[in-house]
C-alpha cells in the first residue's frame, strides 16, 4: 500500500472517530442542558391556571394564599378566612354563580356588561372568593386581586400530594413520587445485586462447560424481552401472590415492582460480572491455589478483587435499568401517588408518572414544566447512585494498594 494512502487513511479514520466522539459528547450535554433548561423554569410558573385570577373584597386583609389552601377552599376543607389570616366565612364564588346574582339582560347578551357585574359582585361581597377568567376582569376593577404563589422549591420537594391537573390550582408534591422511586428502585437492588453476583460467581467459577453453554444465552434472552411482558407476567403471577401471601386488600405494591426490576436487571448484572470475573488470569488462580488456597478462598481474594471494575460496572447498568423502568413498574405498583409507608403499599415512581402523563400535559404549561423538574430528579438520583458506587469501589482499591 502507498505510504501516502497508508497515512491519509489513518488520519482520516482518526478523524472521523474525533468527530463521532465529539458529536455523541455534545448531544449528552445538550441533552442534559435542555432537560434542567425546562425543568428549573417551572419554579417561575404560578400554580393557579394560566389565564385565571384570584380576587377577594379590598377590605380582606389576605393578600396571598398558597396552592394546598386554594384547593382546600375549592374542596370545601377551608370555610373560613380565620384559617388564612382574615376574619368571617368564605363565599367561593365562580363564573358560573354569576347567574345568582344578576339576569341574562343585565349581563348582556354578549356577555359585554360581564366584567362590570363580577367587579360588582367581588365588592359588595367582604369574604367572597372569586375566580374567573382574566378576560373578565373589569379595567375599574373595584376588588382586589392576590397572589396565588409561585411554585416553590419547598413546596415542589416537600409537598405531599402530587395532583397537577387540579383546578383552580395545580399540586405538584412531589415527595410521593420521590419516595416511590426510592422504596421500588432499592428493592431491586437489594434483590438483584446479590442474585446476579451469585450467579456469576457460578457460571464463571464452578458451572461445567455444558452447563454455562446453555445457561448463559437464556439469561442473555432475559434482557431482550419487551418491558411490558414483564410487566404482564408481574400482573398475572406476582401480584396475586403478594396479595395471598401478605394478605393485603390489593396486590399492586412497590414490592411486586421492586422484584419484577429485580428480574429485568439481572441479566445486565450476571452477563458483565461473569465476563469480568472470567477474565482473571489464570495464574493469579493457580498461584492462589498453590498457596494453599480453598477455591471458596482463591474466589473471595482474588477473582472478585480483581474483577471489581466489572462488577461495578454491572451494577451501575443495573441500577440504571431499575431506577429508569416505566411501563412494567406503571402495571404492577398500583399507580398511586401517595406517600408510601412500607413497602407493601401501592405507589408510583417518577419513571412512571412521566411515561403517563407527558403525552397530556400541554406544550410549555406547568404540567409539562413539572415533568422535566422530576426528570431532573431522576438524573440526580443516578447520578449520585453512580458517584456513591465509583466512590465505594475507589476507596477499596485504594486501601488494597
Amino acid at each position: 500500500m502507498n505510504p501516502f494512502f497508508k497515512k491519509f487513511s489513518e488520519k482520516f479514520i482518526e478523524g472521523l472517530l474525533m468527530i463521532s466522539g465529539t458529536v455523541t459528547s455534545l448531544t449528552v450535554v445538550l441533552i442534559v442542558f435542555f432537560l434542567f433548561k425546562e425543568g428549573i423554569s417551572v419554579f417561575n410558573k404560578k400554580a393557579v391556571e394560566e389565564g385565571y385570577v384570584i380576587a377577594v373584597n379590598k377590605s380582606n386583609k389576605v393578600n396571598s394564599i398558597s396552592p394546598e389552601d386554594i384547593k382546600n377552599i375549592f374542596d370545601q376543607k377551608i370555610t373560613s378566612w380565620k384559617d388564612l389570616g382574615g376574619k368571617d366565612s368564605i363565599i367561593l364564588f365562580r363564573l358560573e354563580d354569576i347567574s345568582t346574582y344578576f339576569t341574562d339582560e343585565q349581563i348582556g347578551e354578549n356577555f359585554e356588561r360581564l366584567p362590570a357585574c363580577i367587579s360588582r359582585v367581588v365588592d359588595s361581597i367582604p369574604q367572597i372568593f372569586a375566580f374567573f377568567p382574566e378576560k373578565y376582569m373589569d379595567k375599574n376593577f373595584k376588588g382586589k386581586e392576590i397572589e396565588a404563589g409561585k411554585i416553590s422549591f419547598n413546596t415542589f420537594f416537600g409537598g405531599k400530594e402530587w395532583f397537577p391537573t387540579a383546578q383552580p390550582a395545580a399540586q405538584l408534591g412531589a415527595k410521593p413520587l420521590i419516595l416511590g422511586t426510592l422504596w421500588v428502585s432499592l428493592g431491586a437492588i437489594l434483590l438483584a445485586l446479590p442474585l446476579g453476583l451469585a450467579a456469576a460467581i457460578y457460571m464463571s467459577e464452578i458451572a461445567k462447560d455444558k452447563v454455562r453453554r446453555v445457561m448463559k444465552p437464556l439469561i442473555e434472552l432475559l434482557a431482550g424481552i419487551p418491558s411490558v411482558v414483564y410487566g404482564f407476567f408481574g400482573l398475572v403471577v406476582i401480584v396475586p401472590a403478594i396479595q395471598k401471601l401478605f394478605n393485603l386488600p390489593v396486590g399492586e405494591t412497590g414490592l411486586a415492582g421492586s422484584i419484577i426490576l429485580g428480574i429485568m436487571a439481572l441479566p445486565t448484572i450476571i452477563t458483565i460480572s461473569e465476563d469480568a470475573m472470567r477474565n482473571t488470569p489464570r495464574s493469579m488462580k493457580e498461584a492462589s491455589l498453590a498457596l494453599g488456597a480453598s477455591k471458596w478462598q482463591t474466589i473471595c481474594r482474588v477473582v472478585i478483587p480483581h474483577s471489581i471494575s466489572g462488577i461495578t460496572a454491572a451494577a451501575i447498568l443495573g441500577i440504571g435499568r431499575a431506577i429508569g423502568e416505566t411501563m412494567a413498574v406503571l402495571m404492577v405498583t398500583g399507580n398511586a401517588a401517595v406517600i408510601p409507608h412500607s413497602i407493601l403499599e401501592p405507589m408510583r415512581t417518577i419513571p412512571a408518572t412521566i411515561a403517563a402523563e407527558l403525552g397530556e400535559a400541554p406544550n410549555g404549561g406547568v404540567h409539562y414544566k413539572a415533568l422535566f423538574a422530576l426528570g431532573c430528579i431522576l438524573f440526580v438520583m443516578t447520578l449520585v447512585i453512580n458517584l456513591t458506587v465509583e466512590f465505594i469501589t475507589g476507596s477499596k482499591k485504594y486501601k488494597k494498594h
